[in-house]
């Protein structure tokens, strides 16, 4: 059985770390544990950064020493002493070690730096012949012509192929955008067809460096801006012309390279960056030891959102050939590039056919990561369109952002067109505007009729005419409208409005699904091992045992169709029969009522909560039961001991807490927390496009 890929480059920097980000946040949606090793690492005084990137940002279960086996020197002194077989059965040894530990190991080869690279062409080959591990071939297509990238993929390939090892794909990335169709195609023709062909188009968003790398590698003193650290960096300019003619060179992303005694340069970069006419400034090196006079400095420490600026002691001259040598890595810590990488590897890797190709170990375990990496796939499978009404807050753009380079969903955002534009360039999402439907409640050719609508739907609520026209103003009740209209598949608020303010329109006209009286929430709450579902934690302060029972079985029918077998716990602070009282009551007859309704439904009821989650409490208060120590559908008897406790456990551990999801309602509408992040965000958005597929999974 296949539980090991290895993935070799032809030359040094053809964008391995991605395939490697892309490859372990693929394989994490399929297994449980996964190992990453990298036999030959380039340091030999500090650690590789890009183990330390893995390791850390999928919190893979291995140490660094697990990760590695022997710098490059050290591989070079042992094959120059003959020492080939010592190298290899260490290499092997670690290696089996960490396999079997493991569901699946990524071994990624190592980085052609520095001299020799001949000898790590060989070695990679020979290393990955002697793990009996298919391989991922990666070719560099930058600065090269489309005969030169076939000429060197196809060597590559049969370099691998005459040895007997078995290729299952070879990737082509960073070639020109209109060369990717025809390498594509001449690589599938010429290619086996057990071998998967992929083509990534180059992206400077991945390859251009940070202003933090840059600015380590200057070694200077930053004044401002330490929050705006991570900007990417396109392009750079100096700074040493009159002020109109400088303006003319600027472009998006741009790094500014001046004296700090030039402090008309450094106003207008600052006003460019936050003038809508001018492109978005990345930050301003000043040269040369000096920085600004003191009205400059006190103008610069006034103003909001101020780019990074650093002063170093090296002259412009130097400096700029200093920026121009900067590489960019993907680093531990910078979330953001190492999403991107992950998008853009899902967006240009046949990823379900490299799955077949590699994939053979199968668990039913469903790990936080499974579950999020099987969310965004179900999403992908049919496109829906969502509908953000608070489109004026920074975390709705950046998942935005997100969502639509993932291309998960289709988009309306609701708010001032040229407040959004102003806050995408603000914040430097890369975020194509044109690709999302932007509405102006007020100004919406749709207005007029959506106030009608409003009004002949709840004129017998002492609805009149004028109190329509203002409500529908109101972003939740103008979304809410487009999930009831047909023109909005679903909606997510609630970043800034409250729960009630946000679930209120759609209780008034979209209204509860036939059978249900109920509306209840669920979160996902993706532990450390596992992925329960907890409800109601958001909506029902006190629900009767009739309303208890009906959130049962709506969680209990959505986690189903989340991929998680249900096994329900109807939560009390009694388990069993050894307790009595009013509120455990209610728990038992609500769990009676599950029974009756829904006898396909394994249910627990009254349970303590530790008795519901851990295998050996289970088993001494209730043995025998199906759900007692391994429940994985929580349902709480009042919002206030649900609420308080999600969050106890999400603060706690350190639990992603995916919700709340609404149940019951004809269609999606799904509140978001006002202290939400973008995370939260990206999560609700995608779970509410599933729930619209209105499908099995």
């Amino acid at each position: 059985m296949t539980k090991s890929i290895f993935i070799s480059s032809a030359e040094p920097y053809s964008g391995k770390s991605m395939i490697a980000l892309g490859l372990v946040n693929m394989l994490l949606g399929k297994a449980q544990k996964i190992g990453y090793f990298k036999p030959v690492v380039n340091g030999d005084e500090q650690k590789d950064s890009h183990i330390d990137t893995v390791l850390t940002h999928f919190q893979l279960p291995q140490t660094y020493d697990d990760a590695c086996a022997f710098t490059r020197q050290e591989a070079l002194d042992l094959l120059q002493h003959q020492k080939q077989g010592e190298m290899l059965d260490t290499i092997i040894s670690k290696f089996k070690a960490l396999e079997a530990a493991s569901d699946f190991t990524v071994v990624e080869g190592s980085d052609f730096a520095g001299q020799a690279t001949a000898f790590e062409f060989e070695t990679n080959k020979l290393i990955a012949k002697n793990l009996n591990a298919p391989v991922i071939l990666l070719v560099s297509g930058q600065d090269s012509s489309i005969a030169e990238i076939m000429q060197q993929a196809m060597n590559f390939w049969q370099a691998y192929h005459q040895q007997d090892i078995q290729v299952v794909a070879l990737i082509v990335n960073r070639v020109k955008p209109e060369q990717a169709d025809d390498i594509r195609a001449l690589l599938t023709a010429q290619l086996p067809d057990t071998v998967l062909a992929s083509v990534i188009p180059t992206d400077k968003s991945l390859e251009n460096p940070t202003v933090a790398e840059i600015f380590e590698h200057l070694d200077g003193r930053v004044l401002f801006g330490e929050a705006q650290l991570e900007n990417p960096v396109d392009n750079f300019v100096t700074g040493a012309m009159q002020v109109p003619n400088f303006l003319n060179y600027l472009k998006e992303n741009v790094l500014i390279v001046t004296p700090g005694d030039r402090g008309d340069i450094i106003i207008a970069s600052l006003q460019a960056n936050m003038s809508s006419s001018y492109p978005r400034v990345a930050g301003i090196v000043l040269t040369a030891g000096s920085v600004p006079e003191e009205p400059v400095m006190r103008l610069i420490e006034g103003l909001q959102h101020i780019v990074p600026i650093m002063s170093v002691g090296t002259g412009t001259f130097e400096t700029t050939n200093r920026i121009a040598s900067v590489r960019s890595n993907i680093r531990p810590g910078n979330t953001k590039k190492i999403q991107l990488a992950i998008e853009t590897f899902n967006r240009y890797v046949n990823v379900e056919a490299l799955n077949k190709q590699i994939m053979t170990f199968h668990s039913d375990a469903m790990t936080p990561h499974m579950f999020q990496y099987q969310l965004t796939q179900w999403a992908k499978r049919q496109k829906k369109m969502i509908v953000l009404p608070e489109g004026n807050d920074d975390r709705i753009l950046q998942a935005s952002a997100r969502l639509i380079a993932q291309d998960l969903v289709d988009l309306t955002i609701l708010g001032d067109p040229t407040e959004i534009a102003a806050s995408v360039k603000r914040l430097g999402l890369d975020l194509d505007l044109n690709r999302v439907r932007i509405v102006n409640p007020a100004q919406s050719p749709q207005y007029e009729d959506y106030v009608n609508t409003l009004y002949e739907l709840r004129k017998n609520k002492n609805v009149n005419m004028e109190m329509a026209r203002d409500m529908m103003t109101d972003v939740s009740y103008f979304g809410t409208m487009m999930v009831h209209k047909g023109e909005a598949d679903g909606m997510v608020s609630g970043a800034v409005h409250t729960t009630q303010h946000t679930i209120r329109p759609a209780l008034q006209f979209i209204k509860t699904r036939p059978g249900i009286s109920t509306v209840s929430s669920i979160f996902f709450m993706c532990l450390a091992d596992r992925v329960s579902v907890f409800g109601d934690c958001a909506v029902n302060p006190d629900p009767t045992s009739e309303e208890l029972a009906e959130i049962a079985i709506s969680s209990a029918d959505n986690s189903k169709r989340f991929g998680i077998e249900p096994r329900v716990a109807m939560l009390s602070y009694s388990s069993g029969t050894s307790g009595s009282g009013e509120d455990v009551d209610k728990v038992r007859r609500a769990t009676q009522i599950v029974k009756e309704k829904r006898p396909d439904i394994h249910v627990e009821g009254p349970i303590q909560y530790d008795a519901a989650v851990d295998p050996v409490v289970g088993r001494q208060k209730l043995p025998g039961s199906a759900v007692a120590g391994q429940a994985s559908v929580l349902i709480f008897p009042d919002l206030n001991t649900g609420n308080n406790t999600y969050k106890a456990v999400q603060r706690e551990t350190g639990a992603l807490a995916i919700g709340p999801m609404l149940q019951g309602l004809n269609k999606p509408v799904n509140d978001l927390s006002r202290g939400c992040t973008v995370d939260d965000v990206f999560n609700t958005v995608i779970i509410t496009a599933i729930q619209s597929q209105g499908t099995e999974l």
